[in-house]
């Protein structure tokens, strides 16, 4: 049965505590809202936005990369849904492009360049939001393998909701052949896993597509082919009441989808004009519609009503719609409809004097001018999408010879580059140096597996990265040796962050660590110290830290004074740089 309005609105939900709830459920959230702030009045934007922020709070919280990712996606996306707010949104899409690009979230990495090419559309830069779409379709022809990790269903539908996100932008732009490509993909990624949401949602694009596409073709003259674009959209608006019945959107019960959807009702009255479309239509034109459906709704209309013989209302239609996007500059493909329907419709009484034919004619060759133009921005967005591609293989070749394969951290090779440039640097004076050493890791492979132990790499490599600071480095050194490299940091404020990443290793659930722990030897760099020699000297240290017992931090400067306790029940002194952020 469907479900009304008022049992299914985000906005007037009660609000669970948001530690009790699951993983699933805050994506999923996130994703009713997602599809309320598309749908509500500026006020209760506000509202969803802020709830937006409290789901990503909560996640950030957790800590769990793909999570984080898709979170901070959702709350971008209320930025870039409500008006004013879409300076907010670069921020987020910024952290989002870091974190995806830090834990190798591909899908995602390209889904933040698809939003920044949303962004970069409505503040009027058509040729940089190009880019951005040729950078994401870049990164997604690499992604064809799906992450085992992901698995297969949510990796589809990740893929799917990309590709989408690219299709809007390029249909906002009117580069249709690309779009039609894109949307495709997204369809055949969900093809086997399809909810009826999901095919309705398809269904509804498409047609958008297609109706844009027949309109933009009308202005080119191709008068055949545009209707062959609208025969298939009214044909595919009617494939779509079953799904949408089924589906999440927000609808009212027992009301058929063409009379709350603008672009299923518009279909069908551009395929054939008339009166039995008007009455529906209306009603749509003054209600908030579905995305940008109000430009297409307030054509279709005007055709209806032109056939009757209502030019007047018909102009009436388009000019108040006219007048109510002026200040949209996300559709500009759309706009220019709206302009050619007003000049097609608008004549004047001096028609047969000529003046007026020549004006056609001479709109005609611009519009001509435009369709070349058009092509070139395809011929242009497949270019740069394969110089994105090509540079990213450059840069993963690269990146490959400097990251070590398995735990993804830089590799020997990286930290020697890092240690030179950091050690004939003024600004990362002081420099503290680590070598950290797992305790008991020899076991894991001997009771349990090699496998096994090559996934307790990567759990060490990843707490001990996210225990310390952005500007920090921590390299695999071989084997179940780490180095760390602190730039500009005094030995107490490394030895409280290192003390924090013994203990949070110390501190993970058994089944990921088996039991390993840290053993760290600790050094600063001396003048005119060459890196061989701090790193003997950071060796020497950690088997200090061996020899009390493992599970701690031990020190050049503490070996001597106390060989056993290694800082073990010192009190370390306060860095204020440290204390002023958050490493746990």
């Amino acid at each position: 049965m469907a479900l009304t309005d008022e049992a299914t609105d985000p906005v007037t939900a009660r609000r669970p505590a948001l530690a009790e709830m699951s993983d699933a459920w805050l994506v999923g959230r996130a994703r009713e809202l997602g599809a309320a702030v598309q749908r509500h009045e500026y006020t209760q934007q506000l509202e969803i936005v802020a709830m937006m922020d409290e789901l990503l709070d909560e996640t950030q919280r957790r800590g769990e990369p793909l999570l984080v990712a898709q979170l901070l996606r959702s709350s971008a996306l209320a930025r870039l849904a409500t008006k004013g707010l879409a300076a907010e949104a670069e921020p987020r899409l910024d952290e989002m492009l870091a974190h995806t690009r830090r834990h190798g979230i591909a899908l995602l990495r390209a889904d933040a360049h698809a939003l920044r090419g949303r962004r970069l559309v409505a503040a009027a830069q058509e040729d940089a939001a190009l880019t951005e779409i040729a950078r994401a379709l870049a990164i997604l022809d690499d992604s064809t393998i799906p992450d085992r990790q992901v698995g297969l269903r949510a990796w589809n539908r990740l893929l799917s909701s990309t590709l989408i996100d690219c299709w809007l932008v390029l249909n906002q732009l009117g580069v249709y052949e690309a779009a039609e490509e894109v949307i495709g993909r997204a369809a055949a990624a969900i093809r086997e896993s399809a909810s009826p949401h999901d095919i309705a949602l398809q269904l509804i694009n498409r047609i958008k597509m297609l109706l844009g596409w027949g309109l933009r073709l009308e202005r080119i003259d191709e008068y055949d082919e545009s209707a062959e674009k609208f025969r298939t959209a009214a044909s595919m608006g009617a494939a779509a009441e079953g799904p949408f019945a089924e589906s999440l959107f927000p609808r009212k019960a027992n009301v058929a989808a063409i009379d709350q959807v603008g672009v299923l009702a518009a279909a069908p009255a551009l395929n054939q004009p008339g009166a039995e479309h008007i009455d529906r239509l209306e009603k749509l034109h003054t209600e908030r519609a579905f995305g940008h459906d109000r430009e297409i709704v307030a054509i279709a209309l005007a055709r209806c009503l032109d056939k009757e013989g209502r030019r007047e209302e018909a102009l009436s239609v388009l000019r108040e719609t006219r007048q109510s996007i002026s200040d949209d500059t996300s559709q500009p493909s759309m706009r220019l409809n709206i302009a050619r329907e007003l000049a097609r419709l608008d004549t004047t009484p001096d028609y047969a004097s000529g003046a007026s034919e020549s004006l056609i004619d001479y709109a005609r060759r611009l519009e001509s001018e435009m369709w070349s133009l058009r092509e070139s921005q395809i011929a242009t967005l497949n270019a740069r999408r394969e110089h994105e591609r090509l540079s990213a293989e450059h840069g993963a070749i690269t990146q490959q010879a400097l990251q070590d394969p398995l735990t993804g951290l830089p590799n020997r090779r990286a930290l020697d580059e890092k240690l030179r440039q950091l050690a004939s640097s003024a600004d990362a004076q002081p420099l503290a140096v680590a070598l950290v050493d797992l305790d008991g890791f020899k076991g894991v492979n001997d009771k349990q597996s090699h496998a096994e132990g090559d996934n307790v790499l990567r759990v060490v490599a990843s707490t001990l990265r996210d225990a310390l600071r952005g500007d920090d480095l921590v390299a695999r050194y071989g084997g179940d040796e780490f180095i760390v490299l602190l730039p500009g940091t005094p030995a107490s404020a490394a030895k409280m962050a290192l003390g924090r990443a013994v203990k949070s290793v110390a501190n993970l659930p058994h089944h990921l660590s088996h039991g390993v722990t840290l053993s760290i030897g600790l050094v600063s760099l001396r003048p005119q110290e060459r890196g061989e020699q701090v790193l003997a000297r950071a060796d020497a240290a950690m088997y200090q830290a061996k020899r009390g017992g493992g599970n701690q931090v031990a020190s050049a400067n503490s070996m001597a004074a106390d060989p056993a306790g290694a800082w073990a029940t010192e009190a370390p002194p306060t860095d204020p740089a440290w204390d002023a952020e958050d490493h746990s």
